[in-house]
């Protein structure tokens, strides 16, 4: 049987949006804790992982044809809004509508 130990390890990093960072903070001075890592640590604690069904959005890679000018507006825009090229892509996809207006003959 694996020894447990209530001592924090080495440190743990990993990504997050600023919105859920935000939330550690908004927890930790609701609950008084000192420290994000102890927001974290209770949060282990309290969580039942045994339950919890992950979302996933599967992901595919697809190859699709731009123009030069498009490629070169999606590099200098991912530069400006220190976004990847892929991200812009999935901005630009979701936002368009699901349907045309009808066409002009």
């Amino acid at each position: 049987m694996a020894k447990t130990s209530r001592k924090p390890s080495a440190p743990l990093t990993f990504d997050l949006p600023e919105s859920l960072i935000a939330r550690i903070e908004t927890v930790r001075k609701g609950h008084g804790f000192a420290t994000a890592s102890e927001v974290v640590r209770t949060a282990i604690e309290g969580f039942d992982f045994n339950q919890c069904e992950p979302s996933r959005d599967p992901h595919r890679q697809i190859s699709v044809r731009i123009t030069a000018d498009q490629r070169a507006t999606l590099k200098r825009f991912a530069k400006q809004k220190d976004a990847s090229v892929g991200e812009l892509l999935r901005l630009a996809l979701e936002a368009m509508p699901a349907k045309g207006g009808k066409k002009k003959k």
